[in-house]
């Protein structure tokens, strides 16, 4: 059974509320408190080996005498919070990621993780779920939950909607073989270019939002400079109950406003990107794509925010993913010289700048549109590869 995230929308009460809310500190608590430990005892002792999340679960009894508030949150997503962590400060000294930092009350980014025990996490009807501490919550999906839930992750987004985000088992789907294989490029006027010359348009849903999204933007600078000057005046003047940015009420609404524009362009390119990446895996057996370093490309100033709303690394991710449930294969090759190589012949024409869309082949005569040739070159690289892991 393959295990795959289902992500729906919950509507909890006021009740609900304050528990998730109470929860996201508690575990915020936990993961300072250990961030802590951890690091007085590397500077106490660099030598000494790392722990693991059964060590610092065996924490979690003492931590929860001292601070008896902590016997209300939901045990397994301490023990969750604590697995998070470990692992964060592992990959640090193990693969040079950024160190675990500490979180803050007033960051917009809430989460914590449960795991289901005892199934206390099921669909109870047509649009409710039971949830661990929350008992049962409305939610909307676009399809049914599977009845194998293994874990959930509650999350707050910036516009203060309510998520779970399920772990759950799901039956082995597989599209039906087309033995149909395609190479894609990818590109900034079309967002996919195939081998067999088809070209997939390019959507700028931040230009369709741009015009709201500065209004409201200049507002929100407006607001917070106003705000700036009127905390300042009540320091100066030392008042007993000075302002903070959050008593503002008209700073806060433009700020969720700004979230909201930017939640829903996020929302409809991801909308577009599913659309996408599921008609090619039905489509096609065998899908080649380039390994682009979009961090590099982004280095070119002109080109980088269109570069960014293409979003080709979730592309990518939505493939790998979506070709390993339905049984069918995707092959990642090197883009080097696919732009300038014909072909038909093989020929090396030499490096062509960006603005150069189409080229003759002077060796075989070929007339080339740039994208497509780039296309069946990647296509070709990656049946050998295919060819080179089955033997």
């Amino acid at each position: 059974m393959p295990l795959k995230g289902l992500k729906v929308r919950i509507y909890p009460n006021k009740k609900q509320k304050l528990l998730i809310q109470s929860n996201f500190g508690y575990n915020r608590f936990v993961w300072n408190q250990m961030l802590h430990m951890l690091i007085e005892r590397y500077k106490n002792n660099p030598k000494t080996p790392f722990l693991n999340a059964y060590t610092l679960n065996n924490l979690l009894p003492a931590l929860k005498k001292e601070y008896p508030w902590l016997k209300d949150a939901e045990s397994t997503s301490l023990q969750a919070t604590n697995h998070d962590l470990v692992e964060a400060y592992k990959k640090f000294f193990k693969q040079k990621h950024g160190f675990p930092k500490f979180k803050s009350k007033k960051s917009f980014k809430k989460s914590y993780q449960c795991k289901c025990v005892n199934q206390n996490m099921k669909q109870v009807a047509t649009h409710s779920i039971q949830l661990p501490k929350l008992g049962r919550l409305r939610f909307k999906a676009g399809k049914p939950i599977p009845k194998v839930i293994k874990s959930v992750t509650i999350r707050q987004s910036f516009t203060g909607k309510y998520y779970a985000i399920l772990l759950v088992e799901d039956e082995n789907q597989a599209f039906t073989k087309t033995n149909a294989r395609i190479g894609l490029d990818l590109g900034i006027s079309d967002l996919l270019i195939g081998s067999d010359e088809q070209k997939i348009p390019s959507i700028r849903f931040d230009k369709k939002q741009a015009k709201k999204l500065h209004e409201w933007e200049k507002r929100l600078a407006r607001r917070r400079l106003h705000a700036q000057k009127a905390m300042a005046w009540d320091k100066h003047n030392q008042v007993l109950q000075p302002r903070q940015l959050a008593d503002f009420k008209n700073v806060q609404k433009a700020r969720l406003m700004v979230a909201k524009l930017h939640e829903k362009m996020a929302n409809q390119r991801q909308n577009y990107l599913h659309q996408i990446t599921t008609k090619l895996v039905k489509n096609y057996d065998l899908i080649a794509i380039e390994d682009l370093k979009t961090k590099n490309l982004l280095r070119n100033h002109k080109l980088a925010r269109v570069i960014a709303n293409q979003a080709w690394g979730e592309i990518r991710r939505m493939l790998e993913y979506k070709c390993s449930w339905y049984d069918k294969q995707l092959i990642v090759v090197s883009p080097y010289k696919t732009s300038q190589i014909c072909s038909h012949c093989g020929h090396d024409d030499g490096k062509h700048e960006l603005g150069v869309r189409e080229w003759t082949c002077p060796h075989c005569g070929v007339h080339h549109d740039r994208d497509v040739n780039a296309a069946k070159n990647i296509l070709t690289l990656g049946l050998g590869q295919a060819l080179v892991k089955e033997l």
